[in-house]
């Protein structure tokens, strides 16, 4: 079990940065995004080039809080002092982003069914539905090596990323990273969306490609449905209430 920081040793930039992230997992755990006590959400700590917060290695999705996010750097060293496990798997992966993206704020990676199965197919995802729409021509694509432990993988997954942020990695799950833990959030939602879409439409008919020019529209004016206070904040802040209302242990 991991044993939760003393306030006093946090600025308060990070004592915001642990609760934004401990509502993040209590709601991928709410839309039914967890995975036993594996897959992780990381963030960045603001005014800390090197140093992000990660779910402690043990724990399920339902008992992360902001206190007992551990907070270490991209060379792996827990640096809160409160000798938490990491998730090798998780560290590997995430640090590679956090260390070469400048912008990758919030990187989350997931194994939903939907993610997996989509991950695992020759055309990947398809241009079939509203949602996959506003990905296409923006997703990268990383052939599976095994569990990610290996530092030299590392490499690779900078290459494929290229200058995307969104990222299927082949037969294994979905990888998407933004500057803010709300606009990777909503990535991630649609990304879902898309995928869910994606193999009930496999199943009901034959799927119905949409034109590249609609598609070029699309993605032009999906800005014009966001609220001002930037991609992914109405739609974060809506499911921390939800989450409130059931339970506000993740606070603490």
């Amino acid at each position: 079990m991991a044993t939760a920081i003393r306030a006093a040793a946090m600025s308060d930039a990070e004592r915001d940065a642990r609760r934004q992230l401990a509502a993040c997992y209590r709601i991928f755990d709410h839309m039914g995004w967890s995975e036993l006590i594996y897959n992780h959400i990381t963030l960045r700590v603001p005014g800390e080039e090197n140093a992000f917060l990660i779910n402690p290695f043990g724990l399920h999705y339902s008992e992360v809080t902001a206190s007992n996010l551990v907070k270490i750097d991209i060379d792996g060293h827990v640096l809160d002092g409160s000798g938490a496990a990491v998730n090798r798997a998780g560290f590997v992966q995430h640090s590679v982003f956090h260390r070469h993206v400048p912008d990758a704020h919030c990187i989350i990676h997931t194994h939903t069914t939907a993610g997996m199965a989509v991950s695992a197919t020759k055309e990947g995802l398809t241009p079939t539905n509203f949602y996959a729409a506003g990905f296409i021509g923006r997703i990268a694509y990383h052939d599976f090596e095994g569990v990610t432990v290996r530092p030299e993988e590392g490499a690779r997954l900078i290459e494929h990323l290229g200058d995307r942020r969104v990222m299927m990695l082949r037969n294994h799950g979905t990888l998407v990273m933004a500057d803010s833990l709300p606009k990777a959030f909503l990535m991630h939602w649609m990304l879902q969306r898309a995928c869910e879409v994606q193999v009930a439409t496999g199943a009901a008919g034959t799927p119905v490609a949409i034109p590249p020019d609609v598609i070029a529209v699309h993605q032009r004016d999906l800005s014009a449905v966001q609220l001002p206070t930037g991609p992914g904040v109405p739609d974060f802040e809506a499911m921390v209430r939800v989450i409130d209302r059931r339970d506000r242990s993740w606070r603490d």
